[in-house]
Parts: C-alpha cells; sequence; structure tokens
C-alpha cells in the first residue's frame, strides 16, 4: 500500500542531510540493481547524481538493499514532487542498463507504486525491458509535455506533431536571419554565432532541424555547452531539471535511450542513436552537474516553450544572473564539460559545416574558439 504524501504541516522540505542521502542511495540499488548487483555505470551515476544534487559523498557500492515499503515509509515526510524526482532517477539508473532484466523494470515500479507515484516512463521503461522498442518510442511521442511545450515558436502554421521540420516558412525563416543584427554579447546573436559556425540551417529554410528542436540551441549559448554528443547529454539534462513539469525528465531519457543504450533508433526528429556516451570516462560527473545547474535556476523554467524571440537582445551575463543559473563546478569542468566557444566543443562534422556554409556565403569560417577534440 503507498505510503501518502505528509499534510502542509509535515512535510519536509530542507535539502537531504549526509544520512538521508544516504538513504536515498540505498533505495536507487535496491531498485535497479541487476542479478550480479550494480553495474559501473549505475554506480558512478547514482554516486554523482547524489553528490551533485545533495552535496554529499556516498559509496553505492557499500549500499545496504532494503525493501520498497520500507522506503517509502523513510520518505514519509517527503512530498509527492519529491518522491517523483527520486523514482525519476531510478528509471534513469534502470535505462543505462542493455538489456533491462524484467526483475528490476518490476522493482523499479513496485518502488514508484509503494511511494504513490504514477510515471509514464516507468512504463516506457518496462516496454524496453520486454523489447517493446516501438511501443516505448509511441509513448515518449504521447508525452503531454511535449504539446504543451510547443509554442513561442513562431511558426506561420500549426505544427501536427511536436517534432515536425518547417522547411517552408519565409516569415520564420527571416525572424531567425533578423538575428545577425544584434549586438555581440546577446543571447540570440550568441545563437546565430552559434548556427553559423556550425552550418545548422536555422528553421523555416529546407534542411532545418524542427522548431521545437532549435529552442533548446539557445541552451547551449546561456548555459555554455558545447554541441557534441556528450553535451547534448548534459543540456537536455539541464532543461529536464530546469522544469518543475516532472513530465520534462523524458527529455533526458530520451537522449539517455538515444546516445547510451540506443534503444531509440532516432528522437526529436533530427538525432539518430549513437551509443555509449554516457558511459564515457567523466560523463556522469557532467550529467549530475546540469541537473544540479538547472535545479538551482530561479523558479521553473520551460526552455522549450520560451518565447527566445522576445529576450533574443538581452546579453547572456544578463540572463544567466535573472535566472541565478550558477557555474559549473570544478568537477564538471575538470571532466571535460565545455562550452559551444572551447577548444573541444564542436564536432568534425559541424566543423566542415560551417566552413562549407562559410565558402557559400562568401566569408570567413569563424569558430570563434570552438575546436575538435
Amino acid at each position: 500500500m503507498a505510503v501518502p504524501p505528509p499534510s502542509d504541516e509535515n512535510v519536509l522540505l530542507a535539502p537531504p542531510d549526509a544520512a538521508e542521502a544516504a538513504f536515498l542511495v540505498r533505495g536507487f540499488v535496491s531498485a535497479t540493481a541487476g542479478p550480479s548487483g550494480l553495474t559501473e555505470i549505475q554506480r558512478l551515476l547514482f554516486e554523482a547524481l547524489t553528490r551533485s544534487l545533495t552535496g554529499h559523498r556516498i559509496d553505492a557500492a557499500s549500499a545496504v538493499p532494503l525493501a520498497a515499503a520500507e522506503f517509502a515509509v523513510g520518505l514519509t515526510r517527503r512530498n509527492l514532487a519529491f518522491r517523483s524526482r527520486i523514482v525519476q532517477l531510478m528509471v534513469l539508473g534502470e535505462m543505462v542498463l542493455s538489456p533491462i532484466p524484467d526483475e528490476v523494470s518490476e522493482r523499479v515500479a513496485l518502488f514508484a507504486d509503494e511511494l504513490g507515484v504514477a510515471d509514464d516512463l516507468v512504463s516506457v521503461a518496462r516496454s524496453f525491458a520486454h523489447g517493446s522498442l516501438g511501443m516505448a518510442a509511441v509513448d515518449f511521442e504521447r508525452n503531454g509535455y511535449l504539446e504543451s511545450s510547443a509554442h513561442g515558436l513562431h511558426t506561420s502554421r500549426a505544427l501536427q506533431q511536436a517534432w515536425d521540420a518547417v522547411p517552408d516558412d519565409p516569415e520564420l525563416a527571416t525572424r531567425w536571419a533578423s538575428l545577425a543584427d544584434l549586438e555581440p554579447g546577446t543571447v540570440g546573436r550568441g545563437v546565430h554565432d552559434f548556427y553559423l559556425s556550425r552550418g545548422f540551417v536555422t528553421p523555416g529554410l529546407p534542411g532545418s532541424a524542427p522548431p521545437l528542436l532549435a529552442q533548446h540551441d539557445w541552451v547551449h549559448v546561456l548555459a555554455d555547452y558545447g554541441t557534441t554528443v556528450e553535451n547534448e547529454i548534459e543540456v537536455f539534462g539541464f532543461i529536464a531539471r530546469a522544469n518543475d513539469d516532472p513530465r520534462a525528465f523524458s527529455l533526458l531519457a530520451m537522449v539517455v535511450s538515444l546516445f547510451e543504450t540506443g534503444y531509440l533508433a532516432r528522437g526529436a526528429g533530427l538525432f539518430e542513436a549513437d551509443r555509449g556516451h554516457l558511459s564515457r570516462a567523466g560523463m556522469t560527473d557532467r550529467l549530475g552537474d546540469a541537473l544540479r545547474r538547472g535545479a538551482l535556476c530561479t523558479g521553473s523554467t520551460d526552455v522549450l516553450g520560451l518565447d527566445w524571440f522576445a529576450v533574443a537582445d538581452r546579453p547572456v551575463t544578463v540572463l544567466r544572473a535573472e535566472l541565478a543559473l550558477p557555474p559549473k563546478s570544478d568537477e564538471a569542468l575538470g571532466a571535460g564539460s565545455v562550452g559551444p566557444w572551447q577548444p573541444g566543443g564542436i564536432s568534425p562534422f559541424q566543423r566542415a559545416a560551417g566552413e562549407k556554409m562559410a565558402e557559400q556565403l562568401g566569408i570567413p569560417y569563424d569558430a570563434r574558439g570552438a575546436t575538435v577534440e
């Protein structure tokens, strides 16, 4: 039987102390460990997430298992929002397994039930465990968050699907082209330079990315993330946690399914599967830090639903200050997290595309400091 949420008088809103952080790790391990125990990426992931989100260093390998009911009782004073975030981190730990053992999928679902959490991602992960990849992909597309966020795109007509591309919208293309006229240092001018240096085609023109996906490009500039696959994991981690709507976490689950396990063959109207990137050295630290930075931003920010053109002329530094966007941690920087204008912040393909676009436009190519690793 699910443990009911606490009353307003009894709810605990303070950040977890060291004892509760250790208790949470016990829950993560108990819910997601397979027949042979935690995998290395699960251990690194849970330790990095706990360290980044609570400030406490917990050894996941020595965590003592506990039952789902016992774990739920331990979170009696935590509200549904807190519990939902915990279940999502369990699902994340489940989704890095390939394949997902049925017993793990069932155990995560049990923990969610005991906590009184109904999260669509639990059923998506169960579809992965059962090999129903097509059904899981459909569940992602049905996520109501995408439909509710698909505004502020300035398309001339409504989109049939959230991730639809718009290759024939002159008005939209003109709006994006106008970013070139903004002052250097503004977020809009940064996005213009970002596109030009990588040979990205702006929405409204043939060969462009979906307008909804283009929304996340502003985050690359605002939050200082490059455009390698590893950076994409960071960006979507940031986006998922900056929004208080728990459904936004599906974006992070999507990119992990694309760029770690390959459960999804494609997603977001453009991305294609490329496995093994979250397993690379330092990536769990970088993801944990991206989630931390999103969580610490002021209020709740639906990045995909923002009208970025309304703030395009604002300096990046001012927007960061207004959001109280914290800098990257030393651990994330040491693990290789870079911005769009730093060495390692651009892929070879993007560099070549940017050089080609500059040649077509008859202008010198300028990567603005970005180089290929």
